[in-house]
């Protein structure tokens, strides 16, 4: 291989991580807009984080599937939610990008203020799995599984990670 050559896969594998760093932070952006847009009530903006045919489960009491189940949800009962004081709040995902599609888990954190008591309180705290697609507008949800981590072996096997990948091929005899 020339030195050229050598230069040239250099160059292609740190463009290839530059992209993956890229995707890994527009995702992440993606996520940190939920609870803002989810706890202002911005019910269309709550949508486009998702694909048209976006899916939304929190299990197991909701079940959305595309941008107007999720608009509905943000319009319908969440309000009482934010009205009586609600934070979402999301920890950074781990995510796996594959391509033009990228999986990932992470946590959420349902806090609420209790005003007879003059705290917030932790209501909730989830177990959540991801898929993710670049689309023309860039990256956009195309389904979240947000499950209570209370105790069920389901939810809790959300967070673990994913299986190692395969071992590469051994080389061709010479």
């Amino acid at each position: 291989m020339s030195e050229i050559d050598e230069l040239r896969a250099v160059v292609e594998g740190l463009a290839t991580r530059i992209r993956t760093l890229e995707d890994q932070i527009e995702i992440m952006q993606l996520v940190a807009q939920y609870g803002p847009a989810v706890d202002s009530g911005s019910a269309q903006a709550t949508a486009a984080l998702w694909t048209e045919d976006g899916a939304f489960d929190a299990v197991p009491t909701l079940r959305m599937r595309g941008r107007g189940d999720i608009a509905d949800m943000v319009n319908g009962g969440h309000q009482s939610l934010i009205r009586n004081g609600c934070g979402h709040v999301l920890t950074v995902p781990h995510i796996v990008v594959d391509g033009d599609e990228a999986t990932g888990r992470s946590y959420a954190l349902n806090i609420r203020w209790d005003a007879d008591a003059d705290r917030f309180w932790v209501a909730r705290v989830s177990a959540n799995t991801w898929r993710w697609v670049r689309t023309a507008q860039g990256w956009r949800i195309r389904e979240r599984i947000n499950a209570n981590l209370d105790g069920t072996p389901e939810h809790r096997e959300m967070l673990a990670p994913p299986p190692p990948p395969p071992p590469p091929p051994p080389p061709p005899p010479v």
